[in-house]
């Protein structure tokens, strides 16, 4: 995939930053309470951004959003624990995998196998870091076993994958879209040359 102008860069980071703030776990402003974007926005960060900068944007603006959240907005902290640190190494998978997936990108329909692979082998990865985390190092539960947790992994991932390829589909129909636009206005002004 080709590098984006630093322009281009700058207007998808306020997108990614506005789309995580609009749906982070139903703390403000969720649209009629969209699933959080958080896992698909890392990767997004990853796929379309040259520069590291971001991850360590949306890592902070997550954490503030918690933070806010918490401490004005009457959400619960019972997932506030020392688990949460691994929330680094859940969304740190997500952007490797958007740069890793950048790597291998192509402009064909073929290129949506690699894609899914991509997306449900990291999202797997995160899930263990982010709730294998929360269920062995959290204090909440008194006995984690593997077993159990392997039951809550097969609950749970199927929704955060579901998530996380709902905003996935919108950002490949908005790709596509550009894509074909930039094409036409390409060969628009060819033919008027």
């Amino acid at each position: 995939m080709p590098t984006l102008s630093n322009p281009h860069q700058f207007i998808i980071g306020f997108i990614l930053i506005a789309i995580m703030a609009i749906t982070r776990g139903h703390h403000f402003a969720s649209l009629s309470h969209l699933p959080s974007a958080t896992l698909a926005l890392f990767f997004l960060a990853g796929l379309y951004l040259s520069g590291k900068w971001m991850f360590g944007v949306l890592l902070a603006e997550a954490v503030a959003l918690d933070y806010l959240a918490i401490t004005f907005g009457g959400v619960s902290s019972f997932c506030v624990s020392p688990a949460y640190a691994l929330l680094l190494p859940a969304y740190g998978t997500l952007y490797l995998a958007g740069r890793w997936y950048k790597q291998h990108y192509q402009f064909k329909w073929t290129s949506l196998f690699s894609l899914s692979a991509c997306l449900i082998i990291a999202t797997a990865i995160s899930k263990v870091f982010s709730s294998g985390g929360f269920y062995v190092f959290s204090g909440r539960f008194a006995e984690p076993t593997l077993i159990e947790f392997s039951q809550r992994f097969i609950k749970y991932y199927p929704t955060s994958l579901a998530n996380l390829a709902f905003y996935i589909a919108i950002a490949i129909i908005c790709h596509l879209l550009v894509v074909s636009l930039n094409r036409t206005a390409v060969k628009q002004s060819g033919h008027q040359s």
